[in-house]
């Protein structure tokens, strides 16, 4: 058994979003990413389906050029290789839940560029 937390050590970045894997099974790497009020993610897809968590804060979601807002404790499924980007209306924990067979740094080269 292997019990972490996502909200251990939250240390929000003033300048960039952080990542970090909280835990990698069989199946998924489960990552924290924390996103600072004002932050954003730009459009971006990925080739493997996602489950995006937000535990804390209320972030503004676009899919495909359609808008929603996430409040504490939503969560949505997509599929791969739709478009969506993110900005962080509050200071928020989002949990990103990626396939197994997904690479993390796709992500971070997303946070980078």
């Amino acid at each position: 058994m292997n019990i972490k937390s996502f909200k251990d050590e939250i240390v929000f970045d003033e300048i960039r979003v952080k990542t970090k894997i909280i835990i990698e099974t069989s199946f998924s790497k489960e990552i924290q990413i924390l996103m600072n009020v004002g932050q954003v993610m730009k459009e971006h897809k990925t080739p493997f389906p996602i489950l995006l968590h937000l535990l804390e804060g209320s972030i503004e979601l676009g899919v495909q050029g359609e808008k929603s807002t996430l409040k504490s404790g939503d969560i949505i499924a997509l599929e791969g290789d739709v478009p969506h980007d993110l900005m962080a209306l509050q200071s928020s924990i989002i949990r990103l839940t990626l396939s197994k067979l997904d690479k993390v740094e796709r992500l971070k080269s997303v946070l980078e560029s």
